[in-house]
């Protein structure tokens, strides 16, 4: 592809690097020797080295050495719960929320909220993420922040039932004011907490709301088998077919976790009238001696989408989804039995292409390809470590890490370079979110924003 606009100079230019692309049935290659062309915020053209060689523009980057990849999507995260992580070790996941994170989430103030997601977009630009999908409380200063760190992400405003009607309705509210802000890098979803905090009658009204005003939902389900076999004990359905009774599989949805999905729900997901995806955190799953994963094969093999995650940091003390990769990978090899089973260039493909469109967004990102928006990271791949190179993918699977980042980029505009953060001033913002920390993580109280009990 020779760049365009030849009278006009590029934005960017990446010139010498690897680049990852996808033909035209989705299969992941690599152009060597490359030049990535940037205009306007997009790929102007992914040419050679030579071609680019003589164009003029506003920037450069030497890439030699490095591999160009779309930027990383972290599909389900809390980005604020930074402020708690570590907070709560070792415990089983009713005790975890009940005598730790609901009672810490009471205290939260639109300050911390600000802090964590400072904090929380910081590290994911080191660690090559440029997109996030996140519901939490006090949306508004996170909407903030990923306008002013540069980053891409679908928010939404999380609600339980407990809070009564108008948190459901500023749900809405927080999703028709931020639709397409931030120069069209926020998306928004509705965002009901769970099956099991939200009422089958709430859940119907917000799948009416979607449908309505034509946006996505974003939940928790089937996070766990015990989730699933208490739903199935107190209310005759699993907490998939209390999606489908509700009309919720009836909008565009993305599904956190899912490690409770059973064979009996793959029917209701397969017939699902929406773009459904499912989120897979898995690196909290251990953490939680969960004794299942989400079943990635069998919902590929319906045509679910399966996006990597993290969840927040309060569980899985990271937002690195390189390592969700390579654990996704690995996990899946063991839960399948079978070694041929997540391949390298699988792994790839649900962190690029599967990522994007889980979060809505394939038709914008997930690729590198002329006239997608320019986002992207550099991986640098010179290290002891990432030598030699026999097989490009299972490297950047298995040998690198998020650290191997050198450079971010958001809609053409360098987010970290050379590993230094330009939009996040961290001392700062972790000096102030370290002052805070008493009055946040008080439990005295004895208060909680919910009860889990499943």
């Amino acid at each position: 592809m020779t760049p365009s606009s030849h009278g006009k100079p590029a934005d960017l230019v990446i010139t010498g690097c690897t680049v990852l692309v996808h033909d035209d049935r989705e299969r992941i290659g690599f152009e060597e020797d490359a030049a990535i062309v940037v205009r306007d915020g997009a790929v102007d053209a992914v040419t050679t080295a030579a071609a680019a060689a003589g164009l003029t523009a506003a920037d450069r980057i030497d890439a030699r050495g490095q591999v160009a990849l779309p930027g990383l999507i972290n599909c389900h995260t809390h980005a604020p719960m930074v402020a708690l992580r570590g907070l709560a070790e070792d415990l089983p996941t009713e005790e975890w929320f009940n005598d730790v994170v609901w009672p810490v989430e009471s205290n939260l103030t639109e300050r911390d909220v600000t802090l964590g997601a400072r904090l929380a977009c910081a590290e994911m630009i080191r660690a090559g993420v440029t997109a996030f999908a996140d519901s939490y409380f006090a949306m508004d200063a996170v909407a903030a922040v990923v306008d002013a760190c540069g980053m891409r992400a679908q928010l939404g405003q999380a609600y339980f039932s407990s809070q009564g009607p108008e948190a459901r309705e500023a749900s809405l509210e927080f999703a028709l004011r931020h639709r397409d802000t931030a120069g069209g890098r926020i998306t928004t979803a509705l965002a009901p907490h769970a099956p099991y905090t939200v009422t089958d009658a709430d859940l119907a009204a917000t799948a009416e709301l979607a449908r309505d005003h034509g946006l996505p939902v974003h939940l928790h389900a089937a996070e766990n088998r015990d989730q699933t076999d208490t739903s199935l004990a107190r209310h005759g359905a699993t907490p998939i077919q209390v999606l489908e009774r509700t009309g919720i599989l009836g909008t565009d949805v993305l599904i956190a976790h899912g490690t409770g999905i059973t064979e009996a729900d793959l029917p209701l997901l397969a017939r699902a009238e929406g773009r459904t995806a499912v989120a897979t955190a898995p690196r909290g799953y251990l953490k939680f001696a969960w004794p299942d994963t989400t079943p990635v094969r069998a919902l590929g093999g319906i045509g679910v989408l399966v996006g990597l995650a993290t969840d927040g940091a309060a569980s899985n003390n990271s937002l690195d989804v390189w390592e969700s990769m390579a654990l996704t990978s690995l996990i899946q090899k063991s839960a399948e039995g079978d070694p041929r089973w997540l391949t390298s260039r699988q792994a790839l493909h649900h962190a690029t292409v599967q990522s994007a469109r889980a979060v809505g967004l394939g038709g914008s990102v997930g690729r590198i390809a002329p006239g997608l928006r320019a986002d992207l990271i550099l991986v640098d791949l010179t290290g002891p470590h990432t030598r030699p190179v026999h097989d490009l993918a299972a490297t950047l699977v298995h040998s690198a890490r998020s650290a191997d980042v050198r450079t971010t980029i958001v809609d053409g505009r360098v987010l970290m370079r050379d590993r230094v953060l330009l939009t996040v001033d961290v001392p700062a913002v972790a000096r102030e979110l370290e002052e805070r920390l008493p009055a946040l993580t008080d439990r005295g109280h004895r208060r909680r924003v919910q009860e889990y009990d499943t």
